[in-house]
Protein backbone atom coordinates (compact mmCIF):
# COMPACT_ATOMS: atom_id res chain seq x y z
CA UNK A 1 0.00 0.00 0.00
CA UNK A 2 1.10 3.13 -1.26
CA UNK A 3 2.10 6.00 2.18
CA UNK A 4 -0.66 8.55 2.62
CA UNK A 5 -3.42 6.36 0.14
CA UNK A 6 -6.33 5.43 2.69
CA UNK A 7 -7.14 1.78 1.81
CA UNK A 8 -10.85 2.79 1.25
CA UNK A 9 -9.78 4.63 -1.58
CA UNK A 10 -8.25 2.26 -3.24
CA UNK A 11 -11.16 0.15 -4.74
CA UNK A 12 -11.94 3.98 -6.23
CA UNK A 13 -8.56 4.42 -8.03
CA UNK A 14 -9.08 0.83 -9.34
CA UNK A 15 -12.33 1.41 -10.77
CA UNK A 16 -10.71 4.98 -11.90
CA UNK A 17 -7.77 2.75 -13.78
CA UNK A 18 -10.93 0.50 -15.38
CA UNK A 19 -12.69 3.56 -16.51
CA UNK A 20 -9.26 5.07 -17.71
CA UNK A 21 -8.96 2.17 -19.78
CA UNK A 22 -12.46 0.98 -21.04
CA UNK A 23 -12.93 5.06 -22.25
CA UNK A 24 -9.55 4.98 -23.77
CA UNK A 25 -10.33 1.43 -25.80
CA UNK A 26 -14.55 2.74 -27.08
CA UNK A 27 -13.29 6.33 -28.20
CA UNK A 28 -10.79 4.46 -29.98
CA UNK A 29 -13.13 1.99 -31.66
CA UNK A 30 -15.29 4.42 -32.42
CA UNK A 31 -12.71 6.46 -34.43
CA UNK A 32 -11.36 3.43 -36.26
CA UNK A 33 -14.75 2.64 -37.28
CA UNK A 34 -15.40 6.00 -38.83
CA UNK A 35 -11.87 6.34 -40.20
CA UNK A 36 -12.21 2.83 -41.81
CA UNK A 37 -15.29 2.92 -43.64
CA UNK A 38 -14.20 6.51 -44.97
CA UNK A 39 -10.88 4.65 -45.77
CA UNK A 40 -12.46 1.93 -47.54
CA UNK A 41 -14.33 4.14 -50.06
CA UNK A 42 -10.87 6.20 -50.72
CA UNK A 43 -9.41 3.14 -51.53
CA UNK A 44 -11.85 1.74 -53.89
CA UNK A 45 -11.13 4.89 -55.95
CA UNK A 46 -7.58 5.64 -55.39
CA UNK A 47 -5.58 2.23 -54.28
CA UNK A 48 -2.71 4.60 -54.16
CA UNK A 49 -3.39 6.64 -51.30
CA UNK A 50 -3.22 3.51 -49.04
CA UNK A 51 -0.38 4.66 -46.77
CA UNK A 52 -2.04 7.52 -45.65
CA UNK A 53 -4.97 5.40 -45.05
CA UNK A 54 -3.39 3.26 -43.19
CA UNK A 55 -1.20 6.35 -41.07
CA UNK A 56 -5.08 7.87 -40.53
CA UNK A 57 -5.95 4.57 -38.82
CA UNK A 58 -2.78 4.44 -36.28
CA UNK A 59 -3.13 7.89 -35.28
CA UNK A 60 -6.47 6.77 -32.56
CA UNK A 61 -4.27 3.91 -31.15
CA UNK A 62 -2.68 6.60 -29.06
CA UNK A 63 -5.80 7.13 -27.11
CA UNK A 64 -5.45 3.74 -26.12
CA UNK A 65 -1.68 4.29 -24.87
CA UNK A 66 -3.37 7.31 -23.19
CA UNK A 67 -5.64 5.64 -21.24
CA UNK A 68 -3.09 2.82 -20.38
CA UNK A 69 -0.68 5.21 -19.13
CA UNK A 70 -3.16 6.38 -16.62
CA UNK A 71 -4.37 3.87 -15.70
CA UNK A 72 -0.64 2.70 -14.78
CA UNK A 73 -0.45 5.76 -12.69
CA UNK A 74 -2.96 5.34 -10.52
CA UNK A 75 -2.34 1.82 -9.86
CA UNK A 76 1.32 2.53 -9.41
CA UNK A 77 -0.06 5.57 -6.75
CA UNK A 78 -2.60 3.20 -4.77
CA UNK A 79 0.32 0.87 -4.52
CA UNK A 80 -1.59 -2.08 -6.42
CA UNK A 81 1.47 -2.44 -8.64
Amino acid sequence: MAVGIDPGSVGMIALGAGIAIAGGCIGTGIAQGAIGSAGMGVLAEKPEEQGKILFFMVIPETIVIFGFVIAVMLMLKSGLL
